[in-house]
């Protein structure tokens, strides 16, 4: 998530997605979403947010489950590991504030099934992600994952979706955000670790390099957080995946979009992918598996359900070229 290159920037005004409905819904069991551009003409998708998700399914694939590491076939359980952040339509808690949903736990449950694998879900801080991975505690991450060449020396990618990103700001702010100029000397938040982190940190050294003030970069450790912040104006934007964003826009109509841009950054277009530990043996059983998903048609309806069709890729690749290292 054939490679896409793009010979600018994804850069745009709107939100890919506008929904209708709070964050994290306690008040009733669906949120309307609107579909955009819908090549089939429908208006909006009625997410399920219940804890029974009645998930998309399908059938197990006898030929692609016998490519899976022996040790994890014995066990018969597929350990997905997510972020624990609440970040609708990616990952989420449903109306009983427990139950994790949303579209990167119901591809991650394709897979298993493809695979004949239970899928055995955890959700932990976005660090321990890797953590896990590292130690072999988790098989594989679903967790809007962008693959980076720096990410690449240590862990095994197979892609299953786009990846972009949305630089929000307070509402009627008037930003519009298109390169590092636009973000010169303001003050813009960004989760530690990621992909926009990497991006708005090289932003920050041309501005320097070009004579402008660098980016005031902050942290915190909530999303919570992050949106009074924003709100309050201690902070001009927040530069995050931009499904979450849109999300955010809608339902706390408190912001807006200021711009989006491809998560890897001018000349290539950003991949989200399934990510395992390298030469675990995993990232051909993952692609296979992702690729014969797309071809059913069951990989079009989660996304669909999520109000992400946009998002679709055709083809699922194994460590194609992604965000280059800072500075390159």
């Amino acid at each position: 998530m054939p490679t896409r290159r793009t010979t600018a920037a994804v850069i745009g005004l709107a939100a890919a997605l506008v929904l209708s409905a709070c964050a994290n819904p306690t008040d009733g069991g669906t949120t309307d979403v609107a579909n955009p551009g819908d090549a089939s003409g429908s208006t909006s998708t009625k997410i399920n947010n219940s804890p029974d998700q009645k998930r998309v399914t399908t059938d197990k694939v006898d030929a692609i489950a016998a490519q899976v590491p022996g040790e994890i076939r014995k066990r018969g359980t597929l350990r997905i590991v997510g972020s624990a952040d609440s970040s609708p339509p990616l990952g989420f808690y449903a109306t009983d504030d427990k139950t994790r949903i949303g579209v990167e736990i119901d591809i991650a449950h394709l897979v298993s099934n493809v695979l004949g694998l239970k899928p055995d879900y955890t959700p932990v801080s976005w660090e321990n992600i890797f953590v896990g991975l590292d130690s072999a505690k988790y098989d594989v991450a679903f967790s809007n994952v962008t693959v980076t060449e720096e990410r690449k020396e240590k862990y095994d990618f197979a892609t299953y979706r786009k990846d972009d990103l949305a630089f929000e700001a307070k509402k009627g702010s008037g930003l519009k955000i298109v390169d590092y100029k636009d973000v010169a000397g303001k003050t813009v938040a960004v989760d530690s670790g990621t992909n926009q982190e990497k991006i708005l940190v090289d932003w920050s050294k041309q501005a320097k390099r070009a004579g402008l003030e660098p980016v005031d970069i902050k942290y915190y450790k909530a999303p919570s957080d992050t949106y009074l912040a924003l709100e309050s104006g201690r902070i001009e934007l927040f530069l995050g995946p931009n499904p979450t964003a849109a999300y955010h826009v809608s339902s706390a109509g408190k912001t807006e979009i200021a711009g989006t841009y491809s998560g890897a950054g001018a000349t290539l277009q950003g991949l989200i992918a399934a990510t395992s530990k390298k030469d675990r043996g995993l990232a051909e059983p993952l692609a296979a598996a992702l690729n014969k998903v797309i071809g059913n048609g069951t990989y079009a309806a989660v996304l669909k359900r999520w109000g992400l069709s946009s998002e679709g890729v055709t083809t699922s690749e194994i460590n194609p070229p992604g965000l280059p290292r800072t500075g390159q």
